[in-house]
């Protein structure tokens, strides 16, 4: 199969670690490994006496375990453990996906959840979030965007880049219509129990029943991306296997200690979840404040979970913004021509401590 570049993971090959402040990340703050372990007695002795061997497959039974307390409906033989969200992505599409297959999926999005299947020869329909709807999917809009040969819908909620929350009614109906058209969906869950407001947190899809299959990670909501440790949840056996089957020629297995620290922050995530939660949320009043004062400049559609927005500049080109942003003030926002977005969109990133010195050295650049 033929892979077009990754645009936005080439996109911060460039400038990630070499530029002061990334107001765009996606991921929330991290921590040290003994900052972690701290949250349990006697982890840090534990984590000493890993066996530094082979793990298994799919993942250590301690772990898939703890996975399973994000879901109502789910045991640990139905959690795959992978290297990462994006392994479970293209392996997921490899499993369940043919050459002239169609493929519904939100956008914009991460670029892997519609290039892989493109990249299998598969005919791939965008699903179109519009910023007039707060960023919102239209239902009709996919009913008349299935055909005979549609095998997935794709869908990210809460969602990269834009924040946006689908509501319970409207992830009830597109359960219900996928098993209906007897279609499967691959839902990306990455920045759940991310809400700014938990009484609007949706189920996990894997929940609603063998159509569906959740992914989730522990680098965004948890902000533990050196970790390298993601997943995914389904009931549906057949989809697990060919996972399964085809992560052989992958990773084979993870990482013991990433597995046992994954355990730690499974078993802690709360915590972890609240403390990137405070700093989201003080970082959305800075941010609120900043568009308030340059409106003229910036529209902003404020986001409902997650650690990041998707504004749009009003005068001049995003691209060139974010290009002669980073070169002389070193600050790096990603332009939404990453996403293929033509609208003048960038992302900005919520996550990180140090937001509030980063606007601080934007606004000084905007003032000259």
């Amino acid at each position: 199969m033929n892979l077009p570049p990754f645009k936005l993971e080439r996109y911060f090959a460039k400038h990630e670690f070499n530029t002061e402040f990334l107001l765009c990340s996606s991921d929330c703050e991290a921590m040290s490994i003994a900052d972690l372990l701290a949250f349990e007695e006697g982890a840090a002795e534990k984590l000493q006496n890993i066996w530094l061997g082979y793990t298994e497959s799919q993942g250590s039974p301690a772990l898939r375990k703890e996975i399973c307390n994000l879901y109502t409906a789910i045991q640990p033989e139905n959690i795959l453990v992978h290297t990462g969200a994006g392994e479970a992505i293209y392996l997921f599409m490899h499993a369940v996906l043919k050459e002239n297959d169609h493929v519904i999926v939100h956008t914009p999005g991460y670029q892997s959840l519609a290039e892989v299947a493109r990249g299998l020869g598969c005919d791939v329909s965008p699903w179109l979030a519009r910023e007039e709807n707060n960023w919102g999917l239209d239902l009709d809009e996919l009913s008349r965007l299935v055909r005979s040969n549609t095998k997935v819908i794709v869908i990210n909620t809460p969602h990269n880049p834009t924040g946006y929350l689908m509501s319970r009614a409207d992830f009830d109906a597109l359960n219900k219509f996928t098993q209906e058209n007897n279609l499967l969906l691959f839902s990306d869950e990455v920045y759940r129990e991310s809400e700014y407001d938990p009484a609007v947190r949706l189920p996990a899809a894997c929940d609603y029943g063998e159509h569906a299959v959740s992914l989730g990670v522990t680098s965004k909501t948890y902000g533990l991306a050196g970790l390298r440790i993601g997943w995914v949840a389904t009931k549906n056996k057949k989809i697990y296997q060919n996972m399964a089957s085809l992560k052989d020629y992958t990773t084979i297995c993870n990482s013991a200690p990433s597995e046992f620290l994954a355990e730690v922050a499974m078993r802690h995530r709360q915590k972890l979840a609240q403390r990137n939660l405070e700093i989201i949320k003080h970082n959305l009043s800075v941010v609120d404040d900043l568009f308030t004062r340059y409106f003229s400049l910036f529209s902003w559609s404020r986001p409902q979970a997650g650690s990041m927005g998707f504004p749009k500049l009003l005068k001049g080109d995003a691209e060139d913004f974010c290009d002669d942003l980073v070169r002389k003030a070193g600050v790096l926002l990603l332009p939404g021509t990453m996403y293929d977005d033509t609208e003048n969109h960038f992302r900005l990133g919520l996550g990180r401590k140090n937001l509030p010195q980063a606007v601080e050295r934007l606004e000084s650049y905007l003032s000259k």
